[in-house]
């Protein structure tokens, strides 16, 4: 099966000057501004001990932080010290449609709490009867890396469950979203990204065919007044994984999850990209079926 490419769709590509090198680029349709591209290099995909200078090559530009949404092109990056691409990796997700007695809930309270798909605004009109085709309950951070969770002790993020004994909190509705589920894919696949920092702007890594780019994210599943409300910081961790998977170097590769009846899913993975880690959360994911 052939692998999509997220450089393939790239308008805008950025250089070390000093060597020429191609350190990354993106697909911009409208939603980054100067201010955040150059935010992103400080702070995700550049590590160096001076500050940067971005310029426009056929411009000469000097870039600025300001509102002005980022012109497609190509940059140069000028430090006065060797700029080190960041080494920082990405956290890979598989995409899963099961849903297990543990997710119930949580399937259960994002419909509560947002009541619409919150990156679109498209309405459920069989809300009244609690039938809820065509929305899914997205996991910010992905539910098949608890391990990870645990470990990097991502509960602190969540404040809803204080009380609670004995569980991860990894289903609390704070590290999840009501998404259409269409968009549910685009989401999971962190091909959309919605940034706390630039004011819950929803920004789209690949060409924009549903309007979303430049969306504010709905206020429903937000209210600073609602102990529900969906965690800041498990928003911007995913905008930083969105950042890394679609900006850094070359892109990581985009791969098939929904295998049809008859297929030799196996031979997909195991001919694709990241086969050993794409296999081993294929079986955690459906130990942890068995076992929820």
């Amino acid at each position: 099966m052939p692998l999509a490419n997220r450089s393939s769709f790239r308008n805008v590509f950025f250089y070390d000057s000093s060597t020429g090198a191609n350190l990354g680029g993106f697909c911009q349709n409208g939603s980054i501004t100067e201010a955040v591209f150059i935010a992103v290099l400080h702070h995700i995909l550049i590590n160096t001990s001076t500050p940067l200078r971005i310029i426009k090559r056929d411009s000469e530009t000097v870039l600025s932080p300001t509102d002005n949404s980022l012109v497609p092109g190509d940059y140069d990056i000028y430090s006065d010290s060797t700029i080190q691409p960041t080494n920082e990796p990405w956290i890979d997700r598989i995409v899963s449609h099961s849903v297990s007695r543990r997710e119930e809930q949580f399937q259960t309270d994002l419909r509560k709490r947002d009541g619409k798909c919150v990156l679109s605004g498209l309405e459920n009109p069989l809300r009244e009867i609690d039938f809820w085709p065509g929305f899914e309950g997205a996991h910010i951070f992905p539910l098949e890396k608890e391990t990870v969770w645990v470990a990097e002790r991502f509960e602190r993020h969540i404040t809803n469950m204080d009380n609670v004994q004995g569980v991860t909190k990894i289903n609390s509705c704070q590290n999840g979203l009501l998404i259409q589920a269409t968009l549910c894919s685009f989401f999971n696949n962190y091909l959309i990204g919605i940034n706390p920092k630039d004011g819950y702007r929803i920004t789209c890594f690949a060409p924009d065919n549903m309007n979303l780019d430049g969306r504010i994210l709905d206020p429903a599943c937000r209210n600073p007044m609602d102990p529900r409300r969906v965690s800041d910081e498990l928003l911007e961790w995913h905008f930083r994984q969105c950042v890394l998977a679609n900006m850094k170097g070359a892109g990581e590769a985009l791969f098939e999850h929904d295998f049809p009846p008859g297929t030799d899913m196996i031979a997909e993975i195991r001919e694709g990209p990241m086969p050993k880690e794409r296999f081993e959360m294929e079986i955690a994911a459906r130990l942890k079926e068995c076992h929820s």
